[in-house]
């Protein structure tokens, strides 16, 4: 069993800086893609940076110049470095990885870290 565990969140003034961290556990299986998504009060899940086993990187455009995703496979993490937040980037933060393991692709989530930017 694959476990997701997040870290990094919290309550950030307007312009201020964050990194989220996601760290899998468990053994026996490879990562392909990995992602960030959040979720805002009312609103559906949408998809803030993914990156691929390659080092592919791809942003919303809401968050272009201001995110930054990285990956570090011997640690089975991903992070999402976070600069000149603003209110509207306040949301619940989900880590997504794409794993392999004896060829079924299965999807896993955290759990989820909040983000809040006060303005």
């Amino acid at each position: 069993q694959v476990q997701l565990v997040e870290s990094g969140g919290g309550l950030v003034q307007a312009g201020g800086s964050l990194r989220l961290s996601c760290l899998a556990s468990g053994s026996g299986f490879s990562i392909s893609a990995m992602a960030w998504y959040r979720q805002a009060p009312g609103k559906q899940r949408e998809l803030v940076a993914s990156i691929t086993n390659t080092g592919w990187r791809s942003y919303a455009d809401s968050v272009k110049g201001r995110f930054t995703i990285s990956r570090d496979n011997g640690k089975k993490a991903v992070y999402l470095q976070m600069i000149s937040l603003k209110p509207e980037d306040t949301a619940v933060y989900y880590c997504n990885m794409a794993t392999t393991r004896w060829a079924i692709v299965t999807d896993y989530w955290g759990q989820g870290t909040q983000v809040t930017v006060s303005s």
